[in-house]
């Protein structure tokens, strides 16, 4: 097992808090590009020219974060990495030289091209060994927002990412007086090897805001001595706690907007009457963020790339790898601060929208941390409430209906939840970055007829009448079923899952704010592939919290085979998180056509939150033969085992 970065990073204490303003080489020079780095142009809100030639040096960038002086891994100088202008239609070519004493890679995140150029090393290529370059060149046959980072080891962790933005070929579906990138990062002085290895030893590591007996009373007093203990029960005998929100947390996280600290910020400039367009990346490594703008309607007119109707909220959850874009139209002089709360609120970024450089916003209060439910746990039917934070499954506002819930076929009663056996812990298990060998036999998939489900949504935004497809008994094809058992690699198998799409995620609903749903999201174009799929490849999302180790269908990415499909064939994926977090799943080289209710106008995304006991599906058109790469985009799960390889051919 190789080490992430070299030197090694100096690790800092697990309850050290970095809030100081970053200070990060943005000396970045690209030799074909007719405009410098996008640091020196933001607060004008003008991108870089577009350009099809670009080349890439990978090195070691000196950092100055919170009073510590550190090394992170950048590109031209710069981390982040400088933003990448390309326009639809044209041929891109891509120098990347490799300066690091170590192999490293780029992935060009939602981009459609050739599976050769995907960036990922064991799987499309075979990485960048030190001191050499690759060049990359394929069409553009896209527009938007995307963005770029590395596929080795805990590159991305430490700095390697940028945003990507691409002209379309005509006139853009909606124009904007200014046009700002917006990346947000969770960045740490500790090795990513470290963090993993204390994650193993203790889920909790750094996860220190835990129930205590002043909690107990205080839940006693809301809910009644009677349901608390019978909740804390419940809790302990799964081994599990409702304030697992998120595996690495502000304790040594400090949350950056575009390279900066949130001491001082990112700050954009605007005039009254102009409209704006903020183009969110999520380029954090175990991070989800909600976004907001205080005294600002944001209009999400875009999802990882692709536009979709206007859609007016107060705040948007995003996960690492999902892109929106939103536009604002300030009235006043502001200032306004763009708030961005890390979903267990233990930190926060933020940035202002301002006349003037030098100016900042007032920072408002957190918002209370969320608490997870016995939805969140899979038994959505023994819900019950919890004090600090949002009731998932139980409170929704109610212009957002929840929708029903539908058994899973494969029950598990609590009483047949045996955690015996969980004694010997396994080494941790590597994506392709480390070994990408060894795929030669096909997993085995559920493949179910789909039965009608209803969804309701907020009336807000209209929704067309669709079925929503759920496995039932009935196959479509032929294959064996997924058997689960509890054990080292699944600690729980939910008893009730549910289509979730209708919610806003844990922190969001009933918080009194209009927030962003997946049911919101409806394509401005309907879908190019109107085939009904063929089969359906259903996969559970599965977790031992306690060992820290991940992956589909209870087998971490060393056990399990490639999932196959054939060149030219429309599939249902089917995703039933057992777990009791959020995945954002990533499906490398094919678009994800996310089943929520719009029908022909489903939108199309590269990476979709699964959240804690939810069951949902999307369509997929396999147009494109090659190895992909198909995984949980926090980086942790993924590295120790939630990847698969999907193989079209």
């Amino acid at each position: 097992m190789s080490s992430c970065i070299q030197p090694k990073r100096k690790a800092v204490s697990r309850r050290r808090f970095v809030t100081s303003t970053a200070l990060l080489g943005i000396s970045s020079v690209f030799p074909h590009l007719s405009r410098a780095a996008p640091a020196s142009v933001a607060s004008s809100g003008m991108l870089p020219e577009a350009a099809s030639s670009f080349s890439l040096n990978v090195e070691e960038v000196p950092v100055h974060i919170g009073g510590e002086k550190a090394t992170s891994v950048g590109i031209n100088g710069s981390m982040p990495a400088p933003t990448l202008r390309w326009r639809e239609g044209d041929t891109v070519e891509i120098q990347v030289n490799n300066r690091l004493d170590e192999k490293t890679s780029i992935h060009w995140h939602g981009i459609r091209l050739p599976a050769e150029m995907d960036g990922v090393p064991g799987l499309s290529f075979s990485g960048i060994r030190a001191g050499e370059s690759f060049t990359y060149r394929f069409p553009v046959r896209q527009n938007g927002t995307y963005w770029y980072h590395s596929h080795s080891g805990g590159q991305e962790q430490s700095g390697l990412y940028g945003a990507i933005v691409i002209d379309p070929a005509g006139r853009p579906a909606y124009e904007a007086d200014r046009d700002y990138v917006v990346v947000l990062s969770d960045w740490t002085d500790a090795d990513p090897m470290d963090i993993i290895s204390n994650l193993k030893f203790n889920s909790d590591y750094y996860n220190f805001r835990q129930r205590t007996v002043g909690t107990f009373v205080s839940d006693a007093r809301r809910n009644g001595l009677i349901s608390s203990v019978r909740d804390r029960l419940m809790w302990g005998r799964m081994n599990m706690a409702p304030t697992d929100i998120s595996d690495v947390s502000g304790a040594i996280y400090t949350y950056l907007m575009n390279g900066h600290a949130p001491d001082h910020g990112w700050t954009g400039l605007f005039r009254p009457g102009e409209k704006i367009r903020l183009r969110f990346i999520n380029a954090a490594s175990m991070t989800l963020f909600d976004v907001r703008i205080p005294g600002l309607t944001i209009e999400v007119v875009g999802a990882d790339g692709n536009d979709v109707e206007s859609v007016s909220v107060d705040e948007f959850r995003i996960a690492p790898a999902e892109t929106y874009d939103v536009l604002v139209s300030p009235s006043s002089s502001g200032p306004y601060t763009i708030f961005v709360q890390s979903e267990d609120r233990t930190g926060y970024a933020r940035g202002t929208l301002a006349m003037q450089d030098g100016v900042q916003g007032a920072v408002p209060p957190m918002d209370p941390r969320p608490m997870r439910s016995m939805t969140d746990m899979g038994m959505a039917g023994m819900a019950m409430p919890h004090s600090g934070g949002s009731m998932s499954g139980k409170s929704l506002p109610a212009a957002a209906s929840k929708p029903e819930h539908h058994a899973s076929p494969r029950a598990v009663s609590m009483d047949d939840m045996d955690m015996s056996g969980m004694d010997d812990m396994d080494g941790m298990d590597m994506p392709p970055s480390h070994t990408m060998s060894g795929q030669a036999h096909k997993a085995g998939h559920e493949k179910m007829k789909p039965v009608p489900h209803a969804m309701k949504t907020a009336p807000a935004v209209p929704v067309q009448a669709e079925k929503m497809h759920m496995p039932a008994s009935a196959a479509i094809g032929s294959s064996h079923s997924v058997h689960l058992k509890p054990g080292v690699e699944v600690q729980s198998i939910a008893r009730e899952t549910s289509n979730r799409l209708g919610e806003a995620g844990d922190g969001l609903d009933g918080d009194g704010r209009r927030s962003l749903r997946y049911t919101d999201l409806r394509a401005l174009r309907p879908g190019t592939d109107p085939r009904e799929p063929s089969r359906e490849i259903v996969l559970h999302l599965t977790g031992n919290m306690e060992r820290f180790i991940w992956g589909f269908d209870g087998k971490k990415f060393s056990e399990a085979g490639p999932v196959e499909l054939t060149l030219g064939e429309r599939v249902r994926f089917v995703l039933i998180n057992d777990t009791m977090m959020e995945h954002p799943i990533h499906l490398h080289g094919l678009w994800s056509e996310l089943e929520n209710g719009q029908g022909e106008y489903r939108p199309y995304k590269h990476t979709v939150i699964v959240k804690p006991g939810e069951r949902l599906s999307y369509l997929v058109t396999a147009d494109v033969p090659g190895m992909w790469a198909y995984h949980c985009h926090l980086l942790y799960h993924m590295e120790t085992g939630m990847f698969r390889t999907v193989v079209v051919s």
